[in-house]
């Protein structure tokens, strides 16, 4: 039987949430969210029954239509038609995985109680979200500011009971799935289609995923450059506490540390150098992947405070007897962040493979290309040309989303964040600077082999032998391809850093 979490608006952090998504959990609303929600809508039926404001997009049209009003007969169709205008996604799908937190956020984003959405729109957000009903959303489409309409809407389509949803690993219509489960499509009251369709939720469930991840390639990628570090017979010294805390920057401080953990005990690390300092992919691995775990946490502080915010508009305060059309759908807190995280994973991935194309050089008493018989054999030389292609597409992927804006709807939408781009083009890097790492564990491993019989540390030992249980040592020239792919899954997945 699953474990069920209750939302009652209460802070989750960015792990809590991936935990959802992964775990054997059910997310139902609280009772203190139930109340939230039934008051903000009871409100805005009244409001709408007194007809005496205008109030955008309850009883107006949207963008520069703001002035045009609805009659209220009409109101419900007015949902339903903003809903199906704006599912204009196109481009790649966007992940499952992404889409189901897409799904979670939305629902944390109208249980405060601003919002006006029912409690059954928001229940079956969830019931989506518990039996993996995926709806299918398109990566292209939205601006970044008025919300992410066109991807929302597609999932505010699945709401209705129209477009297309994933279940069971098939793509099918709504309907047909609703009919499994002997659901009606939802009837969109007042304001709700525009609810469903503002809000950040796209480039925030981008954020929720990228940020994840960025920590996971951080760890590793400390793991990676340490068997490196061995392979190219590199001095210990730049990673001590003293040199790294006169700097004071907390990131630096921390690599340190983490990487003085992994070498302990290595016999490769303690023998006596022949040369006096390194090269800085190298040397100034504090420095520069520090300042990457410092964005890394500026990040992550933003985006949480984001998925645990209301960034719909108009929003609604009952207590006050106020609905406020202002700006929380703009997406410029996420669209820095994202850019900005993009550049910080880049320089990850840019000094791996400075450190792969190292340990190919023939220097160090390590063999050309890292392989025996160098000419007969060509070994790594290719692998890193591999890796400063994908680094050299991270350079063009870093060029800002959040610098760009582009007049919409008739230039009442005169400023956007463009924050979308930011976070499609950050999951592209976030995917590249996997492969590059698994480019470098192949040299790292590789080269280590040369330094035998010295042995590392016992730690790295277990990475190495997990590793190379599934790619084995480079003896003569073989097909790479296929092995590269595979050392990307090797890197992302857990078996060989935890078993």
């Amino acid at each position: 039987m699953k474990m069920v979490h209750h939302l009652n608006n209460q802070e989750l952090t960015i792990e809590e949430v991936i935990a959802l998504t992964e775990g054997n959990v059910k997310v139902e609303l609280g009772e203190g969210a139930k109340a939230a929600i039934l008051k903000c809508r009871a409100y805005l039926d009244q409001k709408v029954a007194e007809g005496k404001e205008i109030i955008y997009g309850i009883n107006t049209g949207f963008g520069s239509l703001c002035d045009t009003v609805v009659s209220a007969d009409k109101l419900e169709q007015l949902q339903v038609n903003l809903v199906r205008s704006h599912a204009c996604g196109t481009g790649e799908e966007v992940p499952q995985e992404i889409v189901k937190l897409m799904l979670i956020l939305k629902a944390m984003g109208l249980s405060h109680g601003n919002s006006g959405a029912q409690l059954e729109t928001i229940e079956r957000l969830l019931f989506f979200f518990n039996n993996d009903i995926i709806p299918q959303v398109y990566q292209q489409g939205s601006l970044g500011a008025s919300g992410d309409l066109a991807p929302l809407a597609h999932i505010a389509l699945a709401v209705i009971g129209e477009g297309k949803v994933y279940h069971k690993g098939q793509l099918k219509d709504t309907a047909d799935v609703n009919k499994e489960f002997g659901l009606e499509g939802i009837e969109l009251k007042s304001k709700e289609g525009l609810a469903l369709l503002n809000g950040t939720q796209f480039m925030s469930a981008y954020g929720t995923y990228c940020v994840n991840k960025a920590e996971d390639i951080f760890e590793k990628a400390l793991k990676i450059a340490a068997i490196s570090l061995e392979g190219y017979d590199g001095r210990i010294e730049p990673f001590g506490s003293e040199v790294n805390e006169i700097r004071n920057q907390i990131g630096q401080i921390r690599v340190g540390q983490i990487m003085t953990d992994l070498l302990a005990g290595s016999e490769i690390i303690a023998q006596e150098k022949a040369h006096v300092q390194d090269p800085y992919c190298f040397r100034c691995t504090p420095q520069v992947l520090g300042a990457s775990w410092d964005t890394i946490q500026h990040a992550k502080n933003v985006v949480t405070r984001e998925i645990n915010a209301v960034t719909d508009n108009p929003t609604i305060f009952v207590d006050e007897d106020k609905v406020v059309s202002a700006g929380n759908f703009h997406g410029q807190p996420l669209a820095l962040i994202l850019d900005f995280l993009a550049i910080a994973l880049a320089e990850i991935g840019s000094i791996s493979e400075r450190r792969s194309y190292k340990l190919n050089s023939g220097t160090r008493n390590l063999p050309a290309f890292l392989v025996a018989n160098p000419g007969l054999n060509s070994g790594l030389m290719i692998s890193q040309y591999t890796a400063a292609s994908i680094v050299s597409q991270n350079k063009q992927l870093c060029t800002p989303a959040s610098v760009d804006t582009i007049d919409s709807s008739n230039g009442q939408e005169d400023h956007v964040s463009m924050g979308a781009n930011a976070a499609t083009k950050l999951h592209r890097v976030v995917e590249n600077v996997y492969q590059i790492l698994g480019i470098e564990m192949v040299h790292a491993t590789q080269a280590i082999e040369f330094r035998k019989p010295l042995k590392t540390s016992l730690a790295l030992q277990n990475i190495i032998a997990n590793f190379r249980a599934e790619i084995p040592f480079i003896e003569e020239d073989r097909i790479l391809g296929a092995e590269l792919r595979k050392s990307k899954d090797l890197v992302k997945a857990t078996a060989i850093w935890t078993k």
